[in-house]
């Protein structure tokens, strides 16, 4: 573990936010927290101990406004804006409450030209998972059965210079990687804060801010197959799965929600720890890579984002 513990907020902008909440909350199984009184809705999954996870924001467009980092204390916190300070990146300060429940959050933009916010206090949910005794779970879990909020695969132009942050100043390491056959440019970089394949995944792409999918962890290849049946009773538009990446070893299946967000929920994967090797695979390769039963790739996975 780094200073950085994990992902711990994405906030997603959908075009109408009852149509968001029935796919988040009632298909997906997430939890409605509350839609407050700056018109956001705040979700979260029933293992998760933090009050939020998931923040829909309805605008003129899809995408990604903010990604958001849990960091160990707000000593660390301070450590880390000194250190995206002395990197030469622009830092700025959200204050506490600008999301009910949340801390004081330092923001930085990445060379890909997404926010990243670190904060290092949330509130915890009022009926978190149980800790005395606990059962499973303290609600049956609904829908897809999401366990938690995972990561995000960000698309942008400068892949390199932003892992570099993540990497030099947070304190991320680089599990896996696609490269070019040469090995002159990395096409895909995958980084983790912990023991997982991945916190936060690149992808190069001619353009800044791009969001390719937010993803949220099931705990079985059964659960992916009920969350198929769902998408199909459902009419939810799939993009491709069930299936199994070569990349982490996740089995998985994506999804849109009805703004154009893709969604992904998968289960598996390799553990990860600092002194292993990094997996790297060429660009010649890159269909059993990303999608290893089918060994290849579709456009609509490749082109579509928000």
């Amino acid at each position: 573990m780094t200073g950085v513990l994990r992902p711990g907020f994405a906030q997603v902008r959908v075009l109408d936010l009852d149509e968001a909440l029935v796919h988040y909350r009632d298909r997906m199984g997430l939890e409605l927290v509350e839609v407050a009184g700056d018109g956001r809705a705040y979700l979260r999954a029933y293992d998760e101990f933090d009050r939020h996870s998931i923040v829909l924001r309805e605008a003129d467009e899809p995408g990604l406004d903010v990604m958001g980092f849990k960091v160990a204390s707000e000593e660390v916190l301070e450590f880390y804006a000194g250190k995206l300070r002395a990197a030469g990146l622009m830092v700025s300060t959200i204050p506490a409450g600008e999301q009910p429940g949340l801390g004081r959050r330092v923001r930085f933009v990445t060379p890909t030209g997404h926010a990243i916010d670190l904060f290092a206090s949330m509130e915890r949910a009022e009926n978190g998972p149980m800790i005395d005794n606990p059962d499973l779970w303290r609600t049956e879990p609904r829908g897809m059965r999401v366990i938690r909020f995972d990561h995000c695969l960000l698309y942008g132009d400068d892949i390199d210079a932003t892992a570099a942050v993540f990497r030099d100043v947070l304190g991320f390491s680089l599990t896996e990687q696609v490269v070019t056959p040469d090995g002159e440019e990395t096409i895909a970089i995958f980084l983790t804060c912990s023991t997982k394949a991945h916190d936060l995944a690149l992808v190069r792409y001619p353009g800044k801010g791009k969001l390719h999918h937010v993803s949220f962890l099931l705990e079985s290849w059964t659960d992916i197959g009920h969350a198929a049946d769902l998408m199909t009773r459902y009419n939810i538009s799939v993009d491709i799965g069930p299936t199994r990446h070569g990349i982490t070893r996740g089995q998985t299946i994506y999804f849109f929600d009805p703004s154009g967000n893709r969604n992904e929920v998968f289960c598996g994967g390799y553990q990860f720890y600092p002194d292993h090797p990094v997996r790297t695979w060429t660009a010649d390769e890159a269909g059993k890579a990303i999608f290893y039963y089918e060994r290849a790739l579709n456009d609509r996975f490749m082109t579509v984002v928000t």
